[in-house]
């Protein structure tokens, strides 16, 4: 899995090589590019250096015409470059005998020799080679084959006899067609050509290394539209680019079967946006592909369909919107907003180089970090999962506030100048160390005191040449290849200090060897093509900075696979189940293959079942030590084509087949991500299922967007809960949830599971006995609600659910989950009144209105003593819309009633009158008083927020407290307590003056209005008032001055005696 970072980078070529790109290649740690009139070749390692240069004259550019195609010999000593004018050239790639020296070696230079030149006869559409050879592609359909001297190996064959596989369902050929060749492309590992034409059609070649003319026709693919193909050979896959701007996958080892469609149109991208495929590009492993479109963009893929990165920014998708089709410079806000014509991946996967359709100053090339096929199930809060990339990692963890972060971690200059780029990576069982291993030596993080451990001799450094390596504990475990002697071996180092004195243990491996495993103190390693051995670590002593104890590695089993499945690319030990023996030789591993399948192998008899297909990671929870209290048969993971998967082994006390046969799979729809975030690590004791996706940021400091990697949670433990319940396992539930009772996403969880049983349950009930509930049986809802009753979190996930389903429904789930009223009497004296405040709703649907305002009248006068008027607004509302119910029905009533008996009507009528104004008078009563007590304390403030909460009449309120609460008797005391009160300086503060000024203006309260009109300097309105009354100013005036504390209104005062004046 590949996820780009960073900015993308500015790949220069020469200012006169500032041309179309027609050719783009890496080839090991070489870059060539070859453009309309010259060829350049660049070192593709740690540091871009231009290595080779060639210009071709301008008479040779009149005379034979720019270049066309060109393609690049494997062993990277020839180039064969073919010219508009149909002139076939060959180049050879020399070393020049010049050095250049960069940070830390001296490179060698390189210099182009062109061996030959000569004019075709045909027009040629299309080039490709190998070793020995060179195919050319006519245009008339024809193929021919040239040697890299060349000489014409094979002269131009009339139509090459593939005219005799049918095209189509008619009996024509190629030769009657006269269709041209735009793609040619070999694999020589499996001897095979494809073949794309002109109108589309693609064809499936075999062909001979010893023989180059022998090419037989195959198959025609059931794609009609394509225009480029890319053969993944090590997964056996053919992409195939097509006009309609898809990529259509299809099985090489299945006589062209399509796979699955890779498309950008669930993102709203339709071919009108980006065009047509133009380029495509595996990564070296073959994990991931790479597309460009011909009008805009790029993205990579996982062999699964999951978007991993995307060029396109969100948000444009239309192309006529697009920054390309408007007047500005599109790079400011896209990169390759005119397309992608050529697409490469540099030799360890770690950078991608685009090159446009157009002229260009430079190619583009963007960084990328890999997740490492080990699968990372953490139980630990540390280090959760780590993305690497070629000078650094990407650490997964959670922040202070346990939320997912993603954190660069840079490997120190000192190591990775010697031992660049990344290629293996490790964390132990707790997070909290890494180990890292680049193209020689190794490096270990302690990430909670964030220090770096190196070998202290680069000599003994320079001799590791790691293959893989994995944690034993405060043990390090390497897959160390030994350059000497041409041999592999198992090296053990203790944490603490690396270096050949310290060395544990080593122990030669008999052959190749192609991954590993680990499970407490047995190493299972597997070699080419499918030998097991598993060796056990015997260990006198304990590992500690100060002694080292004596390790020994022992063979205990050795096993040989004949199989014609494809090589495993991993592998995991399978722990025994419910072993009482922590020490007991695990029996069984899991199996990865590089071609998905996922299957488990019986190590005593030597049986393999296979499980799923299309896989690409999976994750084994069960047996791990340091993921504590989790059920055994919640084991195993995987995450395909077809989302992730669970498998749950229902036991394994009997044989294993037998045992296999009942083995319980679910594609449970609840668990995964969109197809644009790829799952990493499995987190179980969090609960969580941690992926990663990719975000585009724009900064106003660079041309370029920054591609940022985003890990995102999605929580399984719904899931798990979920499952133990059905099979009846409620005390496996509940210790499984009291150990994610701390995580933050728990109350979700709970919510989720409770939401999606009570689904289920309305789903299979009986339209016809809507109320009733099961007693025979304990219902699966009553046993979800039993588990969730031993949180706190209980009555908020009961409310929740109810919230988010129909009230016809409720009745149902209020059987299992206990009385409305109970719960809110719970929430009550926990003082949780936002959770009470949405029972009240649930009482007036199931109990009835009168209970509900008995409850609501409660909260309302708590929820005003604890100030929290917005709840308070919301019971108000509540309550009279309950009076307004009562009113409109006894109304209907009334009409109902008039004609039948007149005398009922009228008792009927007024007693509900009554309760209407009962309960109206009652909910004013209450709001009065809670009014009445702020004004007494002048908490003005407050009383602001609490007349626009709860829309309180304010000025009928000061009205009838003219001479009681609302008084003022002293206006320098008044003064000085609401300048305290209300401090002048906070905007809010001001505006609830306004607030105050405007009703009492209304109310005609002539000391509140001179007070507020003092704090907020209104002069205008003072002026009026003190015209009128020329003792009031006096008055005022002397107060003002007479008093220290009125200092600052000396300024006020001048300006009311000009105005007076």
């Amino acid at each position: 899995m590949m996820m780009a970072y960073g900015w993308p980078r500015l790949f220069p070529l020469s200012a006169s090589s500032r041309q179309f790109v027609i050719y783009l290649k890496v080839l090991e740690d070489l870059l060539l590019v070859v453009t309309k009139s010259e060829i350049e070749i660049w070192s593709f390692a740690q540091h871009r250096i231009k290595l080779g240069h060639c210009v071709r004259e301008a008479s040779s550019l009149d005379k034979e015409g720019p270049n066309a195609f060109a393609v690049w010999k494997a062993d990277g000593k020839s180039l064969a470059v073919i010219t508009a004018g149909f002139f076939f050239s060959v180049y050879e790639i020399a070393i020049s005998g010049k050095k250049l020296a960069d940070a830390n070696h001296a490179v060698d230079l390189l210099h182009f020799k062109c061996g030959f030149n000569t004019r075709l006869s045909q027009r040629v559409t299309a080039l490709t080679s190998d070793d020995a050879s060179i195919l050319l592609g006519l245009s008339d359909g024809s193929l021919a084959v040239m040697s890299w001297t060349g000489e014409v190996a094979v002269p131009f064959l009339a139509k090459l006899s593939i005219g005799i596989l049918p095209l189509s369902v008619e009996n024509g050929n190629l030769e009657a067609s006269g269709l041209g060749v735009v793609q040619l492309e070999t694999s020589t590992v499996l001897q095979m050509l494809v073949v794309v034409f002109m109108d589309g059609r693609v064809l499936q070649c075999s062909i001979d290394r010893r023989s180059p003319a022998d090419i037989k026709p195959e198959k025609w693919a059931s794609i009609f539209d394509a225009v480029c193909t890319s053969i993944g050979q090590q997964l056996q896959l053919l992409a195939v680019g097509s006009r309609r701007g898809t990529v259509e996958l299809l099985n090489l080892a299945d006589n062209l079967s399509h796979i699955r469609t890779i498309s950008l149109l669930d993102w709203g991208y339709s071919v009108e946006d980006t065009g047509s495929v133009a380029s495509m590009s595996w990564t070296p492993d073959n994990s991931s592909l790479a597309v460009g479109w011909k009008n805009r963009g790029i993205s990579v893929w996982s062999v699964s369909g999951c978007r991993l990165m995307c060029s396109i920014r969100q948000g444009s998708v239309s192309n006529a919107f697009s920054p390309a089709s408007s007047g500005v410079d599109a790079s400011r806000h896209e990169p390759l907003a005119n397309g992608a014509a050529h697409l490469a991946w540099g030799p360890h996967g770690f950078s991608l180089i685009a090159a446009g359709p157009r002229n260009v100053k430079g190619l583009l090339e963007f960084s990328f970090a890999k997740s490492s096929l080990k699968r990372c199930v953490s139980g630990s809060s540390h280090i959760l999962d780590v993305l690497y990339g070629e000078d650094r990692l990407l650490l997964v963890e959670f922040d202070e506030e346990d939320e997912l972060k993603l954190r660069h971690l840079m490997i120190p200059k000192t190591y990775i100048s010697e031992g660049w780029p990344v290629r293996h990576v490790a964390i132990n069982e707790d997070g909290s160390y890494l180990a890292i291993a680049g193209k020689q030596g190794v490096i270990l993080y302690d990430v909670l005191m964030k220090r770096w451990r190196v070998f202290g001799d680069i000599t003994q450094e320079r001799q590791i040449r790691c293959f893989q390596l994995i944690w034993l504990d405060k043990i390090i475990v390497l897959l160390n290849y030994r350059e000497a002697t041409d041999s592999y071996e198992l090296s053990l180092y203790p944490r603490f200090h690396l270096d050949e004195s310290s060395l544990l243990c080593r122990k030669m491996l008999p052959g190749n060897p192609i991954t590993m495993d680990i499970w407490q103190q047995y190493i299972l390693v597997a070699f080419a093509p499918f030998d097991l051995r598993i060796f056990r670590v015997t260990m006198d002593g304990n590992v500690t900075p100060f002694k080292v104890p004596v390790v020994q590695l022992d063979t205990v089993r050795e096993l040989s696979i004949v199989s014609v499945k494809r090589a495993p690319v991993a592998l995991q030990l399978v722990p025994p189940q419910r072993s009482p023996e922590s020490s007991q030789q695990p029996g069984r591993c899991v199996v990865l293959r590089n071609d998905g399948e996922l299957s488990i192998l019986d190590l005593d008899k030597g049986s393999e079942r296979s499980l799923a297909t299309g896989i690409e990671r999976y994750w084994l929870t069960s047996g791990n030590a340091h993921i504590k209290g989790l059920a055994e048969e919640i084991s195993w993971w995987a995450y395909g084509h077809q989302g992730m998967q669970v498998w749950y082994p229902s036991s394994f006390t009997s044989s294993f087949f037998t045992s296999l046969v009942t083995l319980f799979i679910q594609l449970d729809p609840e668990i995964g991500f969109d197809r644009e975030v790829y799952p990493l690590a499995l987190c179980p004791s969090a609960g969580v299922l941690v992926g990663v996706s990719q975000r585009l940021s724009v900064s106003t400091c660079s041309e370029m967007p920054c591609f940022e990697p985003i890990p995102q949670a999605e929580t399984i433990l719904p899931c798990l809960l979920h499952h133990l319940l059905q099979r009846n396992k409620q005390d496996e539930a509940l210790q499984l949830a009291k150990l994610s009772a701390r995580n933050p996403h728990f109350s979700h969880s709970l919510e989720w599971l409770l939401f999606r049983v009570f689904d289920g349950a309305i789903f299979r009930q009986n339209p016809k006995s809507n109320l009733e509930v099961s007693t025979k049986k304990t219902s699966l809802l009553e046993q979800v609600c039993e588990l969730i009753r031993n949180f706190p979190e209980y009555p908020d996930v009961v409310v929740s659910v109810a919230r988010k389903t129909d009230g016809r429904h409720w009745p149902l789930l209020f059987a299992a989950a206990g009385d409305s009223t109970k719960l809110f009497e719970e929430c009550f004296e926990r003082k949780s009144y936002h959770t009470a405040t949405c029972y009240i709703l649930v009482i007036a649907k199931l109990e009835g209105p009168s209970v509900s305002q008995r409850g609501a009248l409660r909260l309302l006068q708590a929820t005003l003593d604890e100030f929290m008027y917005e709840l308070a607004g919301e019971l108000v509302q509540f309550l009279l819309r309950i009076g307004r119910e009562y009113e409109n029905s006894d109304k209907e009533l009334a009409n109902s009633c008039f004609v039948s008996d007149l005398s009922l009507f009228f008792f009927l009528f007024r007693a509900s009158l009554s309760e209407t104004d009962l309960l109206t008078s009652t909910v004013r009563k209450i709001l009065e008083d809670h009014a009445g007590g702020l004004m007494s304390r002048r908490a003005l403030s407050d009383l602001v927020a609490f007349v626009k909460e709860t829309q309180f009449n304010l000025t009928k309120f000061l009205q009838a407290e003219r001479d009681k609460s609302a008084r003022l008797d002293d206006f320098a005391s008044a003064l000085r307590s609401m300048s305290e009160k209300l401090c002048m300086d906070v905007l809010q503060n001001r505006l609830d003056a306004e607030f105050l000024l405007a009703h009492m203006c209304t109310v005609g309260f002539r000391e509140w209005i001179v007070v507020l009109s003092t704090l907020l300097r209104r002069v205008e309105l003072l002026v009026e008032i003190f015209r009128g009354d020329v003792r009031l100013w006096q008055a005022y005036s002397r107060t003002l001055k007479s008093h220290r504390d009125f200092v600052e209104y000396q300024d006020l005062l001048v300006e009311l005696e000009s105005s007076l004046a």
